[in-house]
């Protein structure tokens, strides 16, 4: 029989709750609620992941979305405590612009933005929320821009093999 997981142990991941949304649905006697809840989970060394969970329960939703931002985690690419270049990520109505800032400057960013950037280990950054206001299309759309993100040494191979003709 495998051990359960002491609820008091402290875990190496951290998470934060973005958004809870409340849905009703007319029943013939009443309303009947559900909630949604949107969680980013970092260990702020450079992995992150989000998820969204929906229950009946509010507590059951963010278990939900926090076991989904679990599974669902991805390293971030990072030179030293910012990006390393300028991103553009667009998902839906939601477009995100994250760009290097100067050592010092933070974590100059709001909302589902500022969380996922926090947990994720980044420290000096500058962000722009330029389209939906929706937390789950900015959020996702902020992981389409920090999945874009290519080292140096990455870019020049990819222009490498692109330079090379394929061999027939």
């Amino acid at each position: 029989m495998a051990a359960k997981k002491d609820r008091n142990q402290k875990s190496e991941f951290e998470e934060r709750v973005v958004s809870v949304n409340r849905c009703s649905k007319v029943v013939k006697g009443g309303r009947r609620f559900s909630f949604s809840a949107l969680v980013v989970v970092g260990d702020r060394k450079g992995r992150v992941g989000y998820g969204f969970g929906k229950a009946n329960e509010v507590a059951d939703a963010i278990r939900k979305g926090t076991e989904l931002a679990r599974r669902d985690m991805f390293a971030l690419v990072m030179k030293d405590n910012t990006l390393p270049h300028e991103a553009i990520g667009k998902v839906g109505g939601g477009r995100v612009l994250l760009r290097p800032a100067s050592p010092g400057t933070g974590v100059i960013a709001g909302g589902p933005v500022r969380a996922i950037l926090e947990l994720g280990g980044v420290k000096d950054v500058l962000a722009k929320s330029l389209g939906s206001k929706s937390p789950i299309n900015v959020t996702k759309a902020t992981v389409a821009a920090l999945q874009k993100m290519r080292t140096r040494e990455e870019a020049l191979a990819m222009r490498q093999q692109a330079a090379t003709p394929a061999e027939v």
